[in-house]
């Protein structure tokens, strides 16, 4: 049996403050909640004090998010999933954002080491008035460390309920997948960021914010290995492909950043612990 851990964590508005009430099973919790912003902004950091996940492991992850509550969610560190002997390392979340709730699920970026056997998997229920901004990071492989990724293989699942889905199977041994200009074409770190209404956006604020994204891009270093895409009037979807996740959140945070201050009238100020 591997290692298994869940969490639930329930945001409300509570005399004009948003709080967050958990319960835990295993190791998997919330640190103390932050309010760097004031009482409406919560912020939360996500601590699995193993590190990572082998093959049998599963953390689960329930959030829901009351009317009008807003959560920042973040990692102290990369989410890793280690070799594993033929078994699947899971890691799952579930968010539903009630009317008029905000999320930002920001977790730093997930390793697939070499060998690992993994999915890793995050749906969003979004009810009419709620907001998201959340983002998906996945390395493969140790490159710098000289440790290809050769074996194993990393199931990717982003959904926001009955509106976008991006799912994908990363085989290490499907080098059409891995190599062709058509697939990741030799980069090793790929990503998504999502920006997301639980009702239709008009057209005006659809392209302000298509635009704030794609000005981040052209002015980038990756501007040649980034496109911005508006699916649906509901979603605006930021993919970037490079060789180092460093490249990539550098990115993501910018665009993000820039989402916050000009769409959501928010500090453009990281968490603190991406710093440390």
């Amino acid at each position: 049996m591997g290692w298994q851990a869940k969490l639930r964590v329930d945001y409300s508005v509570e005399s004009e403050r948003c709080v967050a009430r958990h319960e835990h099973q295993g190791p998997l919790r919330i640190l103390k909640s932050l309010y760097p912003e004031g009482d409406l902004v919560c912020h939360n950091i996500l601590v699995h004090p193993p590190s990572g996940l082998v093959g049998g492991d599963e953390l689960l992850i329930d959030i829901e998010l009351q009317t009008g509550s807003h959560a920042l969610i973040t990692t102290p560190g990369a989410t890793r999933f280690y070799g594993s002997d033929a078994k699947t390392a899971l890691q799952e979340v579930h968010a539903r954002l009630h009317e008029g709730a905000s999320l930002e699920w920001l977790p730093l970026e997930a390793l697939a080491y070499n060998g690992c056997q993994a999915h890793n998997q995050a749906v969003f229920h979004m009810a009419p008035g709620s907001k998201l901004m959340a983002w998906d990071v996945t390395a493969l492989g140790l490159p710098h460390a000289d440790q290809p990724f050769v074996t194993g293989q990393f199931q990717q699942h982003l959904e926001i309920a009955n509106v976008w889905l991006e799912r994908g199977l990363v085989a290490a041994n499907d080098q059409r997948l891995l190599h062709s200009p058509l697939g990741l074409n030799g980069h090793s770190c790929q990503s998504t960021l999502v920006f997301a209404q639980g009702t239709a956006m008009d057209d005006v604020t659809r392209e302000h914010v298509v635009a704030l994204a794609r000005d981040v891009c052209e002015a980038h270093t990756l501007r040649l290995h980034a496109g911005v895409t508006s699916p649906d009037a509901r979603v605006v979807v930021v993919r970037v492909l490079c060789a180092q996740v460093e490249s990539a959140m550098d990115l993501l945070r910018t665009v993000w950043l820039q989402w916050r201050h000009q769409c959501w009238g928010l500090p453009a100020v990281p968490p603190r612990i991406w710093a440390m």
